[in-house]
């Protein structure tokens, strides 16, 4: 056997057939993070898996030069179309998909007061399901990241998954990851604070954070309720909120902070030193910018999403769990550019989702943390806490673990 011969294992005789619907598809975006995972398969337990999909159509709302659709179009054989209802119909005038990948990041979109990118994949969304009304026949979704910059509209479209009674997965790569070290929340555990430390830019990065965090607070006893308040501070304001004991709902548990900070493979040093513990100057000095979300849950659990940004340049997840006497904690690890293989990690999710029927988590996880998402920022606009009652989301989350392990 040639040493560096391709084996082709796992390849179905007869694939599905998959439509991606994106904004941009560029290099580096996500359509070329998570849609080529079905064009040229992706790395799985020491094998290249082949996926049991084919990608027969696409459509892409933005085509700016470097656009990479029409050259992935003709290399692999399938067609972009100029509309979403053509895509899905492969150009006919029934919908000829058996699944359909939603990928509505990056391109050339406003911003509102909040600071959020009004992607438009509510409206994308709707088209899709446009078609699936209109043909009576409706197929599993799997959409990137936020369900909307909106909850009422994130809220519309997991509505419309049961009205139109398809299975629907949505959300960021770090809850699929793998973990350093890799472990989980027990099911059922008396979580009685949460902590993730993370950075990035606001909204795109705050959700990866907060969908990190609800992925083990999730786990927690009596299931997901929802949360009832959200508190944002940024700067100035959240260095002086931890300071200041009027404020005795900011803050964190220093255990927390110090089990985060130890997972961090990019903990900033000073100059000349290697590995050393930060002290608070060193902290808030270096992260400056840093902005703290602060939930509180409606069953009483409290945690904390700190985006530390000029400190680390990961996500780290601490929690103080009932029982133990120290925190759990681990790092979310996400290979670099551009083999980023916790992309594969998500489409892995939502190939067993196209092929099975069965989404293996709640998509209800995704439109909590597409309204925490909201109400923290408009919390930081208006400088004030706010009631979330439309935050009450409930739903109970699978007992098998979903991230990679090996």
């Amino acid at each position: 056997m040639n040493p560096m011969a391709t084996l082709a294992r796992e390849t179905p005789s007869k694939r599905k057939r998959l439509a991606v619907v994106t904004t941009l598809w560029t290099y580096k975006t996500h359509a070329w993070h998570m849609a080529e995972r079905f064009l040229h398969g992706y790395p799985r337990q020491g094998q290249w898996h082949r996926p049991g999909l084919e990608v027969v159509s696409a459509y892409v709302d933005q085509q700016p030069s470097g656009d990479l659709s029409r050259r992935r179009a003709e290399a692999s054989g399938f067609t972009v179309y100029p509309t979403v209802a053509e895509a899905l119909r492969c150009g006919g005038d029934q919908m000829d998909v058996d699944a359909v990948l939603l990928i509505g990041e990056h391109g050339d979109y406003p911003l509102n007061e909040f600071g959020q990118k009004l992607y438009p994949r509510h409206e994308l969304f709707t088209q899709i399901t446009d078609v699936f009304r209109k043909d009576g026949r409706s197929v599993p979704v799997f959409n990137d990241k936020h369900l909307s910059w909106s909850f009422k509209l994130a809220k519309e479209m997991v509505d419309l998954s049961h009205e139109l009674d398809f299975p629907f997965l949505a959300g960021s790569s770090l809850p699929v990851t793998w973990r350093m070290p890799s472990v989980e929340v027990p099911f059922g555990a008396e979580i009685e604070e949460g902590l993730v430390v993370a950075y990035g830019s606001r909204d795109i990065y705050d959700f990866h954070a907060i969908e990190t965090l609800q992925c083990m607070m999730e786990r927690r006893k009596g299931g997901e309720t929802g949360v009832a308040r959200v508190r944002t501070l940024a700067g100035d304001d959240l260095w002086n909120g931890v300071d200041n004991d009027q404020l005795p709902d900011v803050g964190w548990d220093p255990r927390l902070f110090e089990a985060c900070l130890s997972r961090s493979q990019t903990l900033r040093q000073p100059e000349s030193f290697s590995h050393r513990y930060p002290t608070q100057q060193q902290v808030r000095e270096w992260g400056k910018d840093a902005r703290a979300f602060f939930f509180d849950y409606i069953d009483g659990t409290k945690a904390t999403v700190l985006m530390l940004n000029g400190v680390v340049q990961d996500f780290n997840f601490a929690a103080k769990i009932k029982g133990r006497d120290e925190p759990l904690s681990t790092m979310f690890y996400l290979p670099p550019v551009p083999n980023v293989v916790y992309s594969a990690a998500l489409m892995g999710n939502a190939e067993q989702m196209f092929l099975t029927g069965k989404a293996p988590y709640p998509v209800e996880r995704t439109m909590l943390t597409s309204g925490l998402v909201e109400s923290g920022l408009q919390s930081l606009a208006m400088n004030k806490p706010l009631a979330t009652p439309h935050l009450r989301v409930k739903y109970e989350a699978s007992q098998e673990s979903t991230f990679w392990r090996s």
